[in-house]
């Protein structure tokens, strides 16, 4: 990575190409120029129809969009990058223009990072902003369930689990994904998950279209709070553990352990405050310390808690691409 100004650039244009190419990647996802072109190429005046917004408009974006090679140009017409069309559209792979959705909620808050800052966190958690502003907990949790798509396949095939483990605990497992692709997968399985009550909005719809509403319980409730009962077979805590301090975390995988038959398995996934950190790692820090005031934690630091609680063995599997964050497997 090239240091800020180097050599005869302009001093600026680490910040304005940056911004430029932000701005340009949300406005496509909120006008559905990507999905516009999932089924073909378009001409400018064609997407223009199609996107209610002016030729100049949109071809002056979608110009600046092959510079950056989001979109592919061939003569008059526009289509996407084979990355654009299997990340931001209904044809790929995994649809994330909820996460352009959510940056662009996003983005007026960064605005506001110096006095964050000053303070040492947040004024209003983030948590606290979505009960004042529903849409912006539907915009969030849209983005995590495109995350959860992305991430099951992996949880999938690093974590198989023995005939004989019955029970699942979804701590946090909001939009109920992975409960999904866990019981459909493993058919002795059934799962409780337990999450904030706007959280679960969506999910008993999402479960009754898999066929299992039966199967899968929900508990509304905070993590830190909630009474789950012992004879758990598998417990995952996956992408909780960075909202919570060192001692909440402590407590719950303390209560976890508790909650967990013989020969239980409890599966972590988050960002390892790794050092020195990636850029991705220190941004997402940043992030963190403007939205709710917490921050990612340290192997060394899980490992302490998982043997405080009384897990004998701990693997750590880290994940392709690394972004992805890493998994950490404890054994009772």
């Amino acid at each position: 990575m090239s240091s800020p100004a180097a050599g005869n650039n302009l001093p600026m244009i680490d910040v304005y190409l940056p911004m430029m190419k932000s701005a340009a990647i949300i406005s496509a996802g909120q006008l559905g120029l990507f999905e516009a072109l999932a089924d073909g190429p378009l001409s400018a005046d064609e997407l223009a129809g199609r996107l209610a917004v002016s030729v100049r408009g949109v071809a002056t974006l979608a110009d600046f969009l092959v510079s950056i090679a989001y979109l592919e140009r061939n003569g008059a017409a526009y289509t996407n990058s084979a990355s654009t069309q299997r990340w931001f559209t209904s044809r790929g792979a995994v649809d994330y223009t909820s996460g352009l959705l959510w940056t662009a909620e996003a983005w007026p808050m960064m605005g506001d990072l110096g006095s964050a800052l000053r303070r040492g966190g947040p004024q209003t958690t983030l948590w606290e902003a979505m009960q004042s502003r529903p849409q912006l907990g539907q915009t969030f949790a849209a983005y995590m369930a495109a995350f959860a798509r992305d991430l099951g396949p992996d949880l999938l095939r690093l974590v198989p689990l023995r005939p004989d483990q019955q029970r699942l605990l979804d701590l946090g497992g909001s939009h109920g994904l992975h409960s999904i692709r866990f019981c459909e997968h493993y058919p002795q399985l059934r799962a409780q998950i337990v999450d904030f009550p706007s959280a679960l909005a969506d999910t008993p719809a999402r479960l009754a279209a898999h066929g299992l509403s039966e199967r899968i319980a929900l508990t509304p409730a905070s993590v830190l709070d909630h009474q789950w009962a012992p004879g758990q077979d598998v417990v995952f805590y996956l992408s909780v553990a960075h909202n919570q301090t060192a001692d909440d975390n402590r407590r719950v995988i303390r209560r976890i352990r508790d909650s967990l038959n013989p020969g239980g398995l409890l599966v972590i996934h988050e960002y390892l405050d790794d050092q020195p950190p990636s850029p991705y790692l220190a941004a997402f820090k940043l992030t963190l310390l403007y939205e709710t005031g917490t921050s990612i934690h340290r192997e060394v630091d899980y490992r302490a808690w998982l043997a405080e609680a009384g897990f004998s063995e701990v693997k750590r599997i880290d994940l392709d691409p690394l972004e992805k964050g890493s998994l950490l497997l404890a054994s009772v």
